[in-house]
């Protein structure tokens, strides 16, 4: 998640950069500052992963970065085609074998529930979506994660109703003066959309800035 005052909330599925259809190429600042904190999450929970979809890839930087340091993975890449054409310019310069081409991916829609993976990695996607979307998102992961399958998310969440920081409300109310439909999530609610497709809660790692992130892994 972006520092505050940084963050830009924006579609279903999206990551931070430069406005869509912009010719220079898309840079989020948070994602060099969080990508380490989160790749030693991934170190440990996709050791023995062969096939990741990320839902909201935005400008590409987390999949370079990430299947650059865990070339055993193979990276799939998704968002909403606005972001395609930016995302496009950091796997073009990485040239990484193991990261695939962005697929179409909307939350909202179910066009993309038959790919396969054992693995799904999202950032910063939760507090930018309305809560059908969340629902969608986790519909999705049910339908396309395998058995055993293992669910990454990075970003802030309220535990007990609660924000864990003043900056984490701030935020809060930025998003939703915004849109009203956006906001940090509630993690008990979260967890029950995860539960009610067949995953528990592996873990829930601090992360830098009053950020998460969680790790579920799928029983059946």
């Amino acid at each position: 998640v972006m520092g505050r005052g940084e963050r830009v909330p924006r579609g279903p599925g999206r990551e931070r950069g430069e406005p869509a259809g912009s010719a220079v190429k898309p840079h989020a600042p948070a994602c060099d500052r969080n990508r380490d904190p989160i790749l030693a999450v991934l170190r440990e929970h996709f050791a023995d992963r062969r096939r990741v979809l990320e839902i909201g890839s935005g400008t590409g930087q987390h999949a370079v970065h990430f299947a650059a340091a865990l070339p055993h993975l193979v990276w799939q890449t998704a968002d909403l085609p606005a972001h395609h054409a930016g995302m496009r310019m950091w796997l073009d310069e990485a040239a990484l074998p193991n990261v695939l081409p962005p697929l179409a991916l909307d939350v909202r829609r179910d066009d993309w529930h038959g790919g396969r993976y054992d693995a799904v990695f999202s950032a910063n996607t939760l507090h930018i979506m309305g809560w059908p979307e969340v629902e969608g998102f986790f519909r999705g992961v049910g339908a396309v994660l395998e058995p055993a399958g293992v669910l990454a998310v990075y970003g802030p969440f309220n535990y007990g109703g609660a924000f864990t920081a003043e900056s984490n409300a701030r935020f809060d109310a930025w998003l939703k003066a915004r849109d009203p439909a956006s906001g940090v999530r509630d993690f008990e609610a979260v967890d029950a959309l995860a539960r009610g497709v067949g995953l528990v809660l592996a873990d829930d790692v601090p992360m830098p800035a009053n950020n998460r992130t969680l790790v579920w892994r799928r029983l059946r």
